[in-house]
């Protein structure tokens, strides 16, 4: 998969501003759109968009395939007649989560009461073309029953074990909270399917992100537990993570059950190609996280207390991406292949021609061979100042070492009172990548305080919204020029 030239910014869209306590899928996602096409970016990068988790991470999601109900937009709503109440008024700043998730939950019940009969033939439609719907929305009123107990904590054995019987009681029991889980999935792909719409009629790309990872209290793991190293109960038997690296001495403990590699491939990766499908229904592009792990993985004992000890098994390979790239020859694949590679992951890319990552941050480390020095990046990639588990590139030069800050001028170079975010930002844009993606933090030239994420963290994490006056003209105007002046723009 050959990329063009060009750029893009990468946004979540719980980032977003607006009045209602967190970016949602109406006005202010359509008004980024419209941002982008006026700099001539074509492409929006964001995180996973699936219900989050723990911690309130989009990587830790009970679903694989469910849309985020926090995202719907109720302004939306209103003017369509679904809801007949005005949303609390929020001030600007970070993401109130438990704020945010008890009003939220509140006007979706109030939604539903309005205006489900009206919809239901809709809904019905949705849960039939939605093969993975019905099993989430019971997955969810069962946790709900349970008063939020994790899967593997669930009381009744017989429906953590989806026994029949056991099944079919919850179903009947429960069919109110399904049909308002389903209810909620319904709207979100509704407004999804709205954006979509109007980004590619801007000329705007939908740029996902894909954890390679499902969280062990998921719909998926409930669903599918032969698919993963589980114990009887549906306890985890070994977890992932990522040993000791740039982020974290102890390394990364993600805690998510490891797949059960052969089951898959006893199937040719069914379940990974309906996956991938999802996938390709909302996203032109998809981001694949942590690429390496098709290749070797990391293995944890599940309860070790971090990553240090572990092992690397053997991933799919290329027999999952044949599987994939056969049902889905349109998807535009990106390989995260950052971290501990080796000639393997580069071989499995190539192979399937993905374009791997560059971040620049990383570029100024010793080492001849560094990948992510800016006279090294490559064309086919797409290239960053940083991603969203990095410091702010404002906050990273803040914290830079004395030997850091003098190899950064070394290789820009970096003039006496440059802006070090401007200039970093510039030596991507002009670097051969063919794609070139900016955190909407360093277009702001923000510092730590508006970090995503700091790996290894479980709280505080995912919170940073922007000002809604910050897509000044000013900074419209400059970033259109640079990327005009690197050869990006819409019309290049």
């Amino acid at each position: 998969m050959k990329l063009k030239r060009q750029a893009g910014v990468l946004m979540h869209i719980s980032s977003l501003p607006g009045p209602e306590g967190i970016g949602t899928l109406g006005r202010p996602a359509h008004d980024f759109v419209d941002f982008l096409e006026r700099v001539g970016a074509r492409v929006w990068q964001m995180l996973p968009v699936g219900p989050a988790g723990g911690g309130d991470s989009p990587y830790q999601s009970p679903s694989t395939f469910a849309g985020n109900p926090l995202l719907i937009d109720f302004a939306l709503l209103r003017e369509e007649g679904l809801l007949d109440e005005r949303a609390e008024a929020w001030p600007d700043g970070p993401v109130d989560y438990p704020r945010v998730l008890r009003n939220r939950r509140m006007m979706l019940e109030r939604a539903f009461a309005l205006s489900y009969a009206r919809l239901e033939s809709e809904v019905a439609d949705f849960r039939r073309r939605n093969a993975w719907a019905e099993d989430y929305a019971l997955f969810m009123a069962l946790r709900e029953h349970f008063e939020g107990a994790r899967l593997d904590a669930w009381p009744d054995r017989a429906a953590r074990l989806r026994e029949p019987e056991a099944i079919e009681q919850y179903r009947a029991l429960l069919s109110d909270r399904i049909d308002r889980h389903l209810f909620a999935q319904y709207l979100f792909e509704r407004q999804w399917a709205a954006l979509k719409a109007y980004a590619a009629g801007k000329g705007v790309r939908l740029f996902g992100d894909l954890p390679i990872y499902t969280a062990a209290d998921s719909a998926d793991v409930w669903t599918h537990p032969e698919l993963f190293k589980l114990d009887e109960e549906r306890r985890p038997v070994k977890v992932a993570g990522v040993p000791p690296d740039y982020f974290s001495e102890d390394g990364q403990l993600w805690g998510n059950p490891v797949y059960a590699w052969k089951a898959h491939k006893a199937s040719d990766y069914a379940w990974w190609v309906e996956r991938m499908r999802g996938v390709a229904n909302r996203f032109d592009w998809v981001r694949i996280d942590h690429f390496i792990g098709f290749v070797n993985y990391y293995s944890v004992d599940y309860g070790a207390p971090n990553a240090r000890e572990g092992a690397w098994k053997k991933g799919p390979g290329a027999g999952l991406f044949r599987a994939i790239c056969r049902a889905l020859p349109e998807l535009t694949i990106v390989a995260e292949d950052l971290g501990v590679t080796n000639p393997k992951v580069d071989a499995l890319r190539k192979q399937y021609g993905f374009p791997g990552m560059k971040v620049l941050q990383f570029g100024f480390d010793p080492g001849k061979r560094n990948p992510h020095r800016p006279e090294r990046i490559k064309k086919n990639c797409v290239a960053y100042t940083g991603t969203h588990d990095n410091d702010t590139t404002l906050g990273w030069w803040e914290s830079a070492s004395p030997g850091l800050r003098r190899a950064v001028r070394k290789r820009l170079p970096l003039g006496p009172g440059e802006d070090v975010v401007e200039r970093m930002v510039h030596a991507v844009m002009m670097s051969r990548a063919a794609t070139c993606v900016i955190p909407m933090q360093d277009i702001l030239g923000l510092g730590n305080e508006a970090r995503m994420n700091l790996p290894g963290t479980p709280e505080g994490n995912w919170r940073w919204r922007m000002s809604p006056d910050a897509l000044s003209d000013e900074l419209t105007q400059r970033l259109k020029r640079l990327i005009d002046e690197s050869g990006r723009g819409a019309d290049a």
